[in-house]
């Protein structure tokens, strides 16, 4: 059966109404970031609503002022979300306990399944592109979040490089570009990719087969040349 990968709007959970009266700051703030999330990813920055956002979360439109400032700030906020989220499950991968190979296999297939399972980080981070980066330039917590990931993944390729299974001159950053890269553009370009060949890349098996070369193709680079 098809399984066409549907547009943004329809993947994102419904943000649960608060009840009237009740007191929870952290709680507004999860409500408030999931529903800016989702409101952002359907329409940009340019088009989401302060409105929309206070309808999603089931709060007073007066509380994203509060905690979050304005739109511009909601949004940076909503950004380093959705990265704290991936980089969050990254970790659960526990990376450094396994072998170089399988550890970068692993890497390598959440990394794509992550992008299956969120194309609301696809469409903000498309979004983020389009006006020059400038919000992920200017937070710190960003930068920060990454550095840890690309230590990990020179320590990983520095223990499969003296195992004799990776290249001795790989750079991390460049693995991670390159892993991200081969994932993202699938979903970032599905629909014209899909135009263009004429085959619907968003169905179940399309994107099982395309999880698999990127795999296959990401570790075969990573192997030294015989």
């Amino acid at each position: 059966m098809s399984r066409t990968i549907p547009p943004t709007h329809q993947r994102i959970a419904t943000v649960p109404i608060r009840q009237k009266g009740q007191r929870d700051p952290e709680a507004t703030q999860r409500a408030l970031l999931a529903a800016a999330v989702a409101e952002f990813a359907e329409k940009g920055l340019a088009g989401a609503r302060i409105d929309e956002i206070a309808r999603r979360s089931g709060v007073n439109k007066q509380l994203v002022y509060h905690h979050f400032g304005n739109k511009d700030d909601l949004y940076q906020a909503a950004l380093e979300q959705v990265y704290a989220e991936i980089r969050a499950r990254e970790r659960e991968l526990k990376l450094g306990d396994l072998p170089p190979l399988a550890a970068l296999e692993k890497l390598v297939g959440f990394s794509f399944d992550y992008l299956t399972e969120h194309p609301e980080f696809v469409a903000l981070l498309n979004d983020e592109n389009r006006q020059a980066a400038r919000h992920v330039g200017r937070s710190k917590r960003l930068q920060d979040m990454h550095s840890p990931l690309i230590t990990l993944l020179q320590e990983t390729l520095d223990r499969g490089a003296r195992d004799g299974v990776f290249r001795t001159d790989l750079d991390p950053l460049n693995i991670y570009i390159s892993i991200a890269a081969l994932s993202y553009f699938y979903f970032s370009n599905g629909r014209t990719l899909s135009a263009i060949f004429g085959s619907d890349l968003g169905t179940a098996k399309a994107v099982a087969a395309r999880r698999r070369h990127v795999v296959a193709f990401a570790l075969g680079a990573m192997r030294p040349v015989e």
